[in-house]
């Protein structure tokens, strides 16, 4: 037998009968499920030198990677996401308009009292709609009448520069009903309600962080440029809505097979999709209705007024949460107007953010926002084990590491069982505005004087995040302790000064000195003891003091890993002044 050496230690067999190889092979995978578990090497300490901010020379710059193990996500909320409305009944006006029979072309229809830029037509089909929305759907369409107005404006503006029918603005009410919030059951987000590929190809931005389909005007931008597309690949209005709905290649095959290019000879055979069928007419009645909502009932509508908002600059990673805290805006009110952050948080990856914010809180909020202080904790959820699930299942679930989820959870192997409650770690952001009285110059100077000063050297590899969770504070301190702009773009080799919480009296500080960085030890005439709070597990209490597991267990007697909140730990031995 051969054996060739790797980490874990695998055994490769050659010239072995096969049997033997049957009775080996239990054990081989017995042992290497014992390797997936094994807890990697602990870092070593940071590289001490004399406070630089700059990179040295040639230095190449450290690639963004994923959290590493010890590096917890924010536990970020997200926004809310609704069934559009129009989507709740369409079985059955389906099934309503199968039985008013054939379809008929109908008549253009043109009152006085009102006039139109899109072809409408009075016919069966439209005067159904004219009945559901005025009767069955009456409290819905009200809804949808009363939102119009925060939208329309902006809306109408976008059509009429681009030379299209401003009919077209009432589109969205038969799609979401103008709901910024929507996504159907095909994954159409936003109040044009856009498919994830078509609003790429339209120059929509989608990611984690943001969502551009959920944003009224960058969405109304890309819908209007769709249509205008739609209107010159068909050259017809209701072909091109018909098409918005269905998609340009079912349209043009439809037309390929049938040799008609008029709507309503297509919905007389079997053609178009049902859906699609139904979408004119139904878009038609809403603009009928829209444009002149008293002579069908619908009176003493509570219209909200337009969308209105200034914008201010703030840095990546700024919660709205943060920003309510800093001006007279809640939550609710930052939410309604920044849709398009479904984490609540401007995106990592820019230097600055063009937020949006009620009108006359701009000023308030740019004179505040850097007087906020974060304060981060960890705390917990519970996740009970359902049958088949994994632990890399659940660890992708929450965007936590296999390793921080072992440790958490006092775990040595990966092996879980149905019904098994889990302990979910995540980083908790609370915030507050610093006094008025105390610039913040004073403020981050008390905090540094709480402090050791380490000086650390960027490693490949290492982002801020991981170097934030090591020391226990949050990226955006180490960016304003070194004055870095954009606090994703840190360079290999790059020094960055520190503050790195004292755990006591007895704890290690760096002094600096000409020539190099000295490590000078005050010593403690008492042992140190630190209370176990809620969330705290051995391995946090033990990184959080630059300690090992074993010197706490050692010190404190303790038989396994399992600490309950309340309990004192001693986490510095005593020593001789």
């Amino acid at each position: 037998m051969l054996i060739n050496p790797s980490p874990c230690g695998l055994l490769r067999m050659r010239h072995k009968p096969n049997y033997l190889l049957l009775f080996i092979l239990p054990i081989l995978l017995a042992f290497l499920w014992g390797c997936a578990a094994i807890e990697p090497a602990s870092q070593a300490p940071a590289d001490t030198a004399s406070v630089s901010t700059e990179p040295e020379e040639g230095a190449e710059e450290a690639p963004e990677a994923k959290p590493p193990p010890e590096t917890l996500e924010a536990e970020l909320p997200v926004d809310e996401v609704s069934l559009p409305e129009p989507e709740a009944t369409v079985a059955e006006e389906l099934q309503e308009l199968e039985n008013l029979g054939a379809w008929v072309p109908g008549n253009p229809y043109k009152p006085e009292e009102v006039s139109y830029d899109f072809p409408v037509t009075m016919n069966k089909q439209v005067e159904f709609y004219l009945n559901f929305f005025q009767n069955k759907q009456r409290d819905i369409f009200t809804r949808w009448l009363e939102r119009s107005t925060r939208y329309l404006p902006l809306i109408q503006q976008e059509l009429r520069a681009a030379g299209l029918p401003e009919d077209l603005a009432y589109l969205p009410m038969i799609e979401s009903g103008y709901s910024l919030t929507a996504r159907s059951t095909a994954n159409a987000v936003g109040p044009w309600q856009f498919m994830h590929g078509t609003a790429l190809g339209y120059g929509l931005e989608i990611n984690r962080y943001v969502d551009e389909r959920r944003d009224p005007e960058k969405s109304t931008k890309a819908a209007v440029t769709y249509l205008a597309d739609l209107y010159k690949m068909f050259g017809d209005w209701q072909l091109a809505v018909a098409a918005y709905n269905a998609g340009e290649g079912t349209i043009s095959r439809v037309i390929r097979n049938s040799s008609s290019s008029d709507f309503w000879e297509l919905a007389q055979e079997q053609y178009l999709p049902s859906e699609t069928k139904r979408y004119v007419p139904k878009l038609i009645a809403a603009i009928i209705i829209a444009k002149n909502p008293e002579k069908y009932g619908f009176t003493g509508i509570n219209y909200e007024p337009p969308l209105a908002y200034e914008t201010v600059e703030v840095p990546a990673r700024t919660s709205l949460r943060a920003v309510e805290v800093a001006c007279k805006a809640s939550l609710d009110e930052l939410r309604n107007l920044n849709r398009d952050l479904p984490q609540f948080v401007t995106p990592p990856n820019q230097d600055t953010y063009e937020l949006k914010v009620p009108v006359g809180q701009k000023e308030l909020v740019a004179k505040n926002l850097p007087r906020i202080r974060e304060n981060v904790t960890i705390d917990y959820k519970t996740h009970v084990v359902a049958a088949g699930e994994t632990l890399t299942k659940i660890c992708q679930r929450y965007n936590v590491n296999k390793t921080t989820l072992l440790k958490a959870n006092n775990l040595r192997k990966s092996r879980l069982t149905k019904g098994q409650r889990l302990r979910i770690p995540y980083q908790l952001s609370t915030y507050a505005l610093l006094d008025r009285e105390a610039p913040l110059q004073q403020a981050a100077a008390a905090k540094q004087a709480e402090s050791s000063l380490v000086v650390h050297r960027v490693k490949r590899g290492e982002t801020i995040a991981h170097i934030a969770s090591r020391y226990q504070v949050t990226p955006e301190l180490i960016a304003s302790w070194n004055g870095l702009r954009n606090i994703n773009k840190i360079k290999a080799g790059q020094r960055l000064a520190i503050h790195a919480a004292k755990p006591g009296a007895g704890a290690t500080v760096i002094a600096g000195r000409a020539g190099g960085v000295k490590r000078e030890t005050v010593a403690a005439a008492k042992p140190i003891y630190y209370e176990v709070r809620n969330g705290d597990t051995l391995w946090t209490i033990a990184r959080r003091f630059d300690l090992t597991a074993d010197q706490l267990r050692q010190w404190n007697k303790l038989n396994n890993d399992v600490i309950h909140p309340g309990t004192r730990l001693q986490v510095e031995k005593k020593s001789v002044l």
